[in-house]
Parts: C-alpha cells; sequence; structure tokens
C-alpha cells in the first residue's frame, strides 16, 4: 500500500535533539526527518560525514547510488537502542565532501571506506549492505576480514555482470553521453530512480528534498553520474569481491530481499542463494529497490533477530 503523507514513524521515541549534533545541517534537511548523531572525519582530501548513534554492537551501514546515510534513517531509528550504528555518505554523496577532480569510480569509493573503517578503528562489525554497497563492504570485508562479525546483504549483487543485457541495457542509458548529462544537469538518477524504488509507499516532497538537496549541483553529481557506468566497467573490483565470496561462508550471513525491485531480481537472489547456502533469507514482499527505506520496520526486525541467534553468541566467545 502507497501512502502519500511523510512517516514520522521514521523516528525513534528516544531521538537524539537535532542539535546535539556536530556539524552543520542545510536547510533542505528536514530535521524531524534526519535528526540523527553525526559528525566527520578527514581522510586526506575527503571530508567523510557518518551517522554514529547507539551503543552496542556495530551496524556498518552503507549505500548505494543515488542515495546517503538519510536511505538507513528507518534503521538507524529502530536499531540504535540496541547497535551502534554507523552510517558514512560516501565521498560525493549527501554531506561528504571530496576533492576536486575525484573520479567517483567505485574502486575510489571503496579506498575511502576502507580507510575510514581503519580511521575509527571498527571491531565485531556487522555490515548492512545494500545498492553499490554490496560490491564496496564485501570489498572491504576482504580487505579487512578480522573486523567482520557478520554481514546483511539487501538487493544488491557481488560479481561482474557483463553479458547480461538486462544490467548492460541499463547502464548504457543511465551511464552513456547522454544519460550521464541528464544525470549531472537534471538530476536525472534522484528524480527517477527513489520514486522506484519505493513501492510500498510514497515519499513526501519533503524526504525527497532530502535526496535532491544531497545532489543539488551538476558538480555534486559526479560519481552519480559515473556509477551507471561501472555497473559493467568495474569488472576489476567486482571479480575480486566475487573471488573473496567462499571466504565469507564461516561469517553468518542474512538476506533482505525486495520483491518488486527494478534492478535486481529474483535470478540475483537465486545467485545468493548458490554462493552462500548458509545464509538466512528473509523476503519482502511488495518492496521496492530501496528496501531499507520502504520497508524499514521488517528489516530493522528481521536484523535484530538475526543477530541475538547467529551473531551475538560467536561475538562473545571470540573476546
Amino acid at each position: 500500500m502507497r501512502d502519500d503523507t511523510l512517516h514520522p514513524d521514521l523516528l525513534h521515541p528516544a531521538t537524539v535533539d537535532p542539535e546535539a549534533a556536530r556539524p552543520a545541517r542545510p536547510d533542505w534537511i528536514d530535521p524531524t526527518l534526519y535528526p540523527f548523531t553525526t559528525t566527520t572525519r578527514t581522510l586526506g582530501e575527503h571530508v567523510v560525514h557518518l551517522i554514529d548513534q547507539g551503543t552496542g554492537p556495530t551496524l556498518l551501514m552503507l549505500h548505494g547510488n543515488p542515495t546517503w546515510s538519510a536511505v538507513y534513517g528507518g534503521l538507524v531509528a529502530r536499531l540504535s537502542d540496541e547497535f551502534r550504528c554507523v552510517v558514512p555518505d560516501l565521498p560525493g554523496f549527501g554531506l561528504s565532501r571530496a576533492p576536486e577532480g575525484f573520479d567517483g569510480r567505485v574502486t575510489s569509493l571503496a579506498d575511502v571506506v576502507t580507510d575510514l573503517v581503519r580511521d575509527l578503528d571498527l571491531r565485531d562489525v556487522v555490515l548492512v549492505l545494500q545498492d553499490w554497497g554490496g560490491p564496496i563492504g564485501l570489498d572491504l570485508a576482504a580487505r579487512e576480514p578480522g573486523r567482520i562479525r557478520g554481514i546483511v546483504v539487501a538487493n544488491t549483487w557481488a560479481w561482474p555482470i557483463t553479458g547480461d543485457r538486462h544490467f548492460e541495457r541499463f547502464s548504457q542509458m543511465m551511464g552513456g553521453a547522454p544519460g550521464a548529462f541528464l544525470v549531472r544537469h537534471a538530476n536525472l538518477f534522484v528524480n527517477l530512480m527513489v520514486p522506484l524504488g519505493h513501492r510500498r509507499r510514497r515519499l513526501g516532497r519533503a524526504e525527497m528534498r532530502l535526496y535532491r538537496g544531497a545532489l543539488g549541483t551538476p558538480a555534486r553529481r559526479q560519481a552519480s553520474a559515473v556509477l551507471p557506468r561501472e555497473i559493467v566497467h568495474a569488472t576489476e573490483l567486482l571479480s575480486r569481491v566475487e573471488r573473496s565470496l567462499p571466504d565469507r561462508r564461516d561469517v553468518p550471513a542474512l538476506v533482505l530481499w525486495a520483491d518488486r525491485d527494478i534492478a535486481f531480481r529474483d535470478a540475483e537472489l537465486q545467485r545468493w542463494r548458490h554462493e552462500w547456502p548458509h545464509a538466512e533469507v528473509v523476503e519482502i514482499p511488495g518492496a521496492g529497490h530501496f528496501v531499507q527505506s520502504d520497508a524499514p520496520q521488517e528489516c530493522a526486525d528481521a536484523i535484530r533477530d538475526w543477530y541475538r541467534r547467529t551473531v551475538a553468541d560467536a561475538v562473545t566467545r571470540s573476546r
């Protein structure tokens, strides 16, 4: 069922006072939709903005294109009473600042995420990965396996898809010169993909402003314009991540899967079942691509229940 109103249940009953957040907030952010405790970290020429809210086991949530940490707001609101929720904005997205000339390629984004995790010295981490967050987070897991205690994947992939016409057509349409021009100059990816990625509910104006404002100028849309092409051209990273998947079969895993995603289909879900036969699978009927935002209660409940049953004891024994 679609709902044309804003969703006040994005907020946790014990949300932090918006004024307590350290970095300044632009006026396109509605504080009732983004009330979270945030900070920034300087990594070389990058200034990475992130939500860091709650105490307890660490959930590192990684977004994709064209979203930012706001897409995980519903999960942070529901889980930060039990977990430390760390949700960075990738370089060039949200409130993070990338240096002039940053190429926006997925390998560059992955490097910054790895640097961030090392800088924060995150340990016993559960990854929560959606869209491009999947390849980026699993590249992190391959580089820093000792830091990872569990993995949640949600409507994402982790292997080259060259030769798959479904993805090649999309990459060519959105990543070719005309598509990239429209992404940069008409904010096409936000205006098209964010609404299409929500099937259960309709985002209100204030919520859409969170996404439009984050990519508010052509210069801010560099990574968003580059990533569609990367779908079929980032073969080196995707191949490396694919080779690492068997090494993660001893790590507890949860697959959350929305069945009305215009990008990832049942074929990708079945690939996850094949790659990680040990993983629990929770299908979320009627939800769209941005499942963490479209069905936050079901996602949060599934993560909490899975963590308590499969990850908590293993973390305790390792200490």
